[in-house]
């Protein structure tokens, strides 16, 4: 059983977290060229960024490596028509490559190209901007170092 203590405060980072994430949300739709870009570190042309549905495969492929389509889509919990299409997308981009399966030769491989390494991080570094400026403007150097310590807090709460 908790204590009531833990409860208001589970409940009070639920909603802190619930709001961040929908500023984190609105951040992501804002479009190039709109005055609220202006306050991001690093932005991109919104017609030049990668939908997140994809930014999501390059992100597996980054950090398990090699992968097939159909793994693909069972990571994502899509059907495997519809990784498909993404991924030929994504191959139209140059922002992965196809290899044979070393195995199975009805298999092909699809792998992160360096051009496709290369979005990822252009993206997480445009999606995390606004962020790194409230850091910066908004907290004092006290209260940084605390958020620092806070995010490995809740890094173990979701690992649990």
């Amino acid at each position: 059983m908790t204590t009531p203590e833990a409860a208001t405060l589970a409940t009070e980072l639920r909603t802190a977290m619930a709001k961040l994430t929908r500023r984190a949300k609105h951040e992501d739709r804002i479009p190039h060229g709109h005055p609220a870009a202006a306050l991001s570190v690093r932005h991109v042309k919104h017609e030049d960024r990668i939908p997140h549905g994809y930014v999501a495969v390059l992100g597996v492929l980054e950090r398990e490596g090699a992968m097939t389509t159909s793994d693909l889509a069972t990571d994502q919990g899509v059907r495997p028509q519809s990784m498909a299409r993404a991924v030929g997308l994504l191959l139209e981009q140059g922002l992965v490559t196809r290899r044979a399966h070393p195995t199975d030769g009805r298999k092909t491989l699809l792998e992160l190209s360096d051009a496709g390494r290369a979005a990822l991080e252009a993206e997480r570094g445009r999606r995390a901007g606004w962020l790194a400026l409230a850091i910066e403007t908004e907290l004092t150097e006290a209260e940084r170092e605390l958020l620092a310590r806070s995010a490995a807090l809740m890094e173990r709460l979701a690992a649990r």
